[in-house]
């Protein structure tokens, strides 16, 4: 699932390309891409179609396209989906979903996405976020993001210091691959209960996390397979530089133990078993 390194780096790229321009034409090609847009494929083109896209805005893990009608072409890739920009001679995509295509006849804006987790949605501003995003927390690399309130609500949390960081409504934009590697740089084990972190364990564990997502966002994202990309089509390369996730039985960058996997959340966690004591 993207993480907010891989979501912003999508985000810029469209607010480089897409930003200004005016919708012509919306083609949608499969209609489980646009199920949360529950007035039904016509009412989605209709509706965007004459609308100029104002910017590109993103929160946690999802992104939008804010339009001077007022609304807000919302995004969220899911597992698998892909925001690109591809010239309009450009063959389609074998899992094309959503075409938009634009007045100036230049390129278009295509939703692609394999297994049909992600989607599009026209949806109403709440301030300066859509409706459907205004609980998500803001992210830490916000600049309006409050520190002080982060480290109290999570010191109050009576969970484990994973769960925490995975609560949306909490903070943002960390998912299971920047949740392990914060806790690895930070030394903490993933169940340890975040109301027993100390505030100097909790205000380190926060910088290690804004490190992590900033290392990814400058690499262009953490990309395992060809399923997350930029709009452009090309991949990230944090995977190159990651510490713990993923690296079960390697040795600890750290202290050469090796690097352990458990199951958590129906997915999984790695760490260090000596660096990060239960």
């Amino acid at each position: 699932m993207p993480e907010l390194p891989e979501v912003e780096v999508v985000r810029r790229g469209l607010d480089r390309w897409v930003a200004g321009r005016t919708v012509s034409r919306v083609e949608v090609l499969h209609p489980r891409a646009i199920r949360r847009h529950v007035a039904g494929a016509a009412d989605f083109a209709g509706r965007l179609s004459g609308q100029r896209v104002l910017g590109a805005g993103r929160r946690g893990k999802y992104l939008w396209l804010p339009l001077d009608g007022g609304e807000a072409l919302l995004g969220h890739l899911g597992m698998s989906g892909q925001l690109l920009v591809q010239p309009a001679e450009a063959p389609d995509e074998v899992h094309l979903r959503v075409r938009v295509e634009f007045s100036d006849g230049g390129p278009q804006l295509r939703f692609v996405d394999q297994r049909t987790f992600g989607g599009l949605s026209l949806e109403p501003m709440a301030g300066s976020v859509p409706a459907p995003v205004a609980h998500i927390a803001r992210d830490p690399l916000d600049p309006e993001f409050d520190d002080a309130a982060f480290l109290k609500a999570l010191r109050a949390k009576q969970t484990g210091i994973k769960r925490a960081l995975l609560d949306q409504t909490l903070i943002s934009g960390i998912g299971n691959i920047y949740a392990d590697e914060s806790l690895w740089r930070a030394g903490l084990h993933y169940e340890r209960s975040a109301g027993a972190l100390t505030r100097p364990k909790a205000v380190t564990l926060l910088a290690e996390v804004r490190k992590v997502l900033g290392e990814s966002l400058e690499q262009g994202g953490t990309s395992f397979d060809s399923l997350y990309v930029n709009v452009n089509g090309e991949s990230g390369y944090f995977s190159r530089a990651l510490n713990a996730y993923g690296r079960e039985d390697l040795p600890c960058p750290r202290c050469d133990t090796p690097i352990r996997r458990a199951a958590f959340m129906n997915r999984s966690s790695y760490f260090c078993p000596r660096c990060q004591r239960p």
